[in-house]
């Protein structure tokens, strides 16, 4: 008797698992709701129902295979014994997943488990991610005979198990009234549409918050959730490089291809480092900041008085997306305007992210608050920003219809405005120029002496990615001497 039990991998395509199971044998295939882990801080109900989304259509595609979903709500090592007991349980198969710390532990548990009853607990890689990695020389290649190897078929047919599956759960809820829809549907006809149509623009309108909405590929909910793979994106999107010849389309299709790269890059940083999560990824930086109750509120609901800081933020709040400069800006204020922690900060974006992965989410919550130690400091101007972004006030005034009066010179800076007093919105939580050369002063001071150079090289030495096979760095610059590693300063929470 087989368990696959899915988690992360909501797909039959391309699971490399479900594939592994023996002809004839019985299988089960299993997913479990874990009510502590969506009652995490870094979970969500817009996370979930998205989740649930993608259950419906793996229900129906295992379905048709003669494997119906078993659904089971509880904690994983108790649900595990319950079924070995009554099913005469010898083997689960898994994917390795990238997750946060929680779901670290739970793993650590379930294999504790498997070992004590004897069951046979295998688990498969079901991305670029290398799981006890040695060292980042060559990984690049390794990752890349990955997501560019064969893929893998959904079987033909499975040997079923009769169980009766609990009802999904409702799970936590949150509002979130314009989130996308999951399901493996859902994703291939995003797939389909941005290599065909909507991703011409890609490269150059990735960065504003109104175009990327359409040109952005919005396949990162679905990466998150399983029902894509990376190596199925990976592999479409070189079938259209080698037959497109438009010069447009050629640019932004390298560029998407390399942003899945990053994304795996950045997955590999939490595996090779779980404590990133919770610990400074350069020790200089701990206990530099704190938290503020009162400035975080403002910045988790959009009352900073920042125009289009509290844009991007109500519009994040509302649909469960942004696109990646907008989401590097938000953290940035947080962490440098408002000097909050990013363990105080980080914990809500996680939650209004739809597409939250924790191995990019917590590397790039740490790299846009200045913590790595190796990556270049970079300092929103949340003005400029606004003024750069959103020039004719579309964006901001969608989501701060408050401001509908105030004329464009005056958009993001509506306190010179002569009407400003008649306005129903906040005055700013903090001088913009101020906190940011204040901010500045802090972040650099830390970076001076020996002894943060040599702890710099180490991180660099561990974590930053390396030429691949063709002698190309995958990810943009750092500012370190004397070393070749490069990484990318650039926020990819999104795609």
């Amino acid at each position: 008797m087989y368990i696959v039990w899915f988690k992360r991998d909501l797909r039959i395509q391309d699971h490399a698992a479900l594939a592994a199971v023996p002809k004839g044998a019985r299988v089960l295939p299993l997913y479990i709701y874990e009510p502590d882990y969506w009652a995490l801080p870094d979970t969500s109900g817009r996370q979930w129902a998205f989740t649930r989304d993608c259950l419906d259509g793996l229900r129906d595609d295992l379905a048709t295979l003669g494997a119906p979903l078993f659904v089971k709500s509880g904690d994983a090592v108790e649900v595990l014994e319950h079924l070995r007991r009554t099913h005469a349980v010898t083997h689960v198969l898994a994917h390795e997943e990238t997750g946060n710390a929680w779901t670290f532990a739970r793993d650590a548990r379930v294999i504790d488990w498997a070992r004590e009853q004897g069951v046979q607990f295998d688990e498969y890689a079901g991305s670029g991610v290398v799981r006890r990695l040695a060292s980042r020389n060559g990984w690049a290649k390794v990752r890349d005979g990955h997501v560019f190897g064969a893929m893998i078929d959904a079987p033909a047919v499975l040997n079923g198990v009769s169980e009766a599956s609990d009802p999904v759960p409702n799970g936590p809820q949150d509002h979130c009234p314009d989130r996308q829809q999951g399901g493996r549907a859902q994703g291939l006809s995003l797939l389909g549409g941005f290599l065909t149509e909507r991703g011409r623009e890609y490269r150059s309108a990735m960065s504003s918050p109104l175009d990327g909405e359409w040109a952005c590929s919005r396949l990162s909910p679905h990466f998150a959730a399983g029902s894509l793979s990376i190596r199925e994106a990976a592999q479409a999107t070189a079938a259209r490089q080698r037959e497109n010849t438009d010069p447009v389309w050629a640019r932004s299709l390298k560029s998407f291809q390399s942003r899945l790269a990053w994304r795996d890059h950045f997955m590999q940083k939490l595996e090779d480092q779980p404590s990133l999560e919770t610990r400074c990824l350069h020790s200089a930086y701990e206990g530099m900041r704190g938290d503020n109750a009162v400035l975080r509120a403002a910045w988790e609901k959009g009352e900073t008085g920042l125009p289009f800081v509290d844009a991007c933020t109500r519009s994040l709040n509302m649909t469960g997306w942004l696109n990646f400069r907008m989401r590097s800006m938000l953290q940035a204020v947080a962490s440098y305007h408002l000097w909050l922690d990013w363990r105080a900060s980080a914990p809500h974006l996680a939650r209004m992210f739809t597409d939250y992965e924790p191995g990019i989410h917590w590397s790039q919550a740490q790299m846009q608050s200045g913590t790595t130690g190796m990556n270049t400091v970079r300092i929103y101007n949340p003005i400029k920003q606004g003024y750069d972004q959103d020039p004719k006030g579309i964006f901001t005034r969608r989501w701060l219809p408050e401001l509908a009066d105030v004329p464009d010179m005056y958009l993001q800076e509506p306190w010179l405005w002569d009407g400003a007093q008649t306005l129903a919105y906040p005055p700013p939580v903090v001088d913009a120029k101020a906190a940011a050369a204040q901010a500045r002063e802090q972040i650099w001071a830390v970076r001076k002496g020996g002894r943060f150079r040599a702890e710099a090289a180490h991180v660099i030495e561990k974590h930053a990615s390396r030429k691949d096979p063709q002698g190309r760095f995958m990810n943009d610059r750092i500012r370190a001497k004397k070393t070749k590693p490069q990484d990318k300063n650039q926020l990819s929470f999104d795609l």
